[in-house]
């Protein structure tokens, strides 16, 4: 038995899972979607550093967690907004997490994708400068092998005048690329410097304007991924998109009926949600391979209680639920963050996600986690 607290401090008994669910690593390729998650990096404890320092990293740990996702099957989506790009990670240290995972990823012929971005620039800056920035981040990620991802810009939202300016940028890209990419939609809610993204606030200009980049491009496009937590919408562009462009969905509170799809098509996936999910999504996807709907969303709705938790309101701040599920489960021993990030979520939020987390199996070892979470109940002043 553990108490765990609520937002009034009150104590509720839980009782954790006997046993994890278990799924075996080592099972035959995901066939009938595409599946990238999102990855969490694992820092340096033992860093001398600030929040707005320099993020430390753990490479050994932090590379240990892309060759467990890799074992069940799922590709990995790398130095994206779950790895804290942009709040804690900056491009060196992104630039260096491309390198070293795209080099574990030819060893072991994983399954990656990486994100290109303009993170270089830390003030205002030109057109010129952003186009630049983006050209820097695509030779790294090129010079690995990996797919590129090209991420939404903070620096292009702040000096873009409209959707033209957008059309250049991403047309001019699209034409250097050496091989098709993902075009990453990062809604405000992940990040409110990305409000108006596209060149409107209104969502249908701006998926007009979004749609007539890849339409022009369509030979350079591999696909899309869409973070704004619609579903409607979400499936709207999908019925869009020209013939051969996937939808990755980037929907963390509706992914099971996405990915399902219905008679004119479904979605694939890259989801941060995947990263805790990771060994019970896989299982979820083979049901599909196995041309069995059902039992792909009975093993996937029940999971979405706990996405929704992690993912809610400021969402920029999942990162710290997904850390903490990661140590829980003893993918890493602390629960340390780069920029200081595990201090983002409450305790009664914590709390709560490891509930949902030990309701789903979630944890290999269940009695390490009861422990792990009773330990940081007692730092902070809980008797569980």
């Amino acid at each position: 038995m553990i108490r765990l607290p609520d937002a009034t401090g009150a104590l509720r008994d839980h009782t954790p899972r006997a046993e994890p669910a278990t799924f075996a690593p080592g099972r035959p390729p995901l066939a009938s979607r595409v599946v990238y998650s999102a990855a969490h990096v694992v820092a340096d404890p033992f860093a001398d550093t600030t929040p707005d320092g320099p993020a430390v990293v753990d490479w050994e740990t932090t590379l240990a967690f892309r060759h467990h996702l890799w074992s069940h099957g799922l590709g990995v989506a790398e130095a994206m907004d779950t790895a804290q790009r942009g709040m804690g990670l900056d491009w060196a240290g992104a630039a260096e997490l491309i390198r070293r995972s795209g080099a574990e990823a030819r060893a072991v012929g994983g399954l990656i994708a990486c994100g290109v971005g303009t993170d270089q620039l830390t003030g205002p800056a030109t057109l010129a400068e952003v186009r630049a920035a983006y050209e820097e981040q695509l030779a790294v990620v090129e010079e690995t092998g990996a797919r590129p991802i090209l991420m939404a810009s903070r620096a292009l939202a702040a000096s873009a005048g409209g959707p033209e300016d957008y059309l250049e940028i991403y047309g001019t890209l699209l034409r250097q690329s050496a091989s098709p990419v993902i075009l990453h939609w990062l809604g405000p809610m992940f990040d409110p410097a990305l409000a108006g993204y596209w060149g409107s606030d209104d969502l249908d200009r701006a998926t007009d304007t979004f749609l007539a980049i890849i339409e022009a491009n369509a030979e350079k496009v591999d696909g899309v991924k869409v973070s704004l937590l619609d579903a409607g919408r979400e499936v709207a562009l999908r019925r869009r998109l020209p013939a051969g462009v996937r939808c990755y969905t980037g929907d963390d509170f509706h992914y099971p009926e996405l990915i399902a799809g219905d008679e004119q098509g479904y979605s694939d996936a890259l989801l941060g949600i995947f990263d805790p999910l990771g060994p019970l999504a896989a299982e979820a996807v083979r049901a599909l391979d196995a041309d069995d709907p059902d039992g792909f969303r009975k093993l996937l709705d029940p999971t979405v209680p706990l996405s929704r938790h992690l993912f809610q309101t400021p969402t920029r701040y999942y990162k710290t639920g997904v850390v903490f599920l990661a140590w829980l489960a003893g993918h890493q021993e602390h629960f340390t963050m780069v920029g200081g990030l595990q201090s983002a979520r409450s305790l009664p939020h914590l709390a709560r996600a490891y509930e949902l987390a030990d309701g789903l199996g979630l944890f290999p070892d269940p009695e390490r986690a009861r422990a792990r979470m009773a330990s940081l109940l007692a730092v902070q002043g809980v008797d569980a």
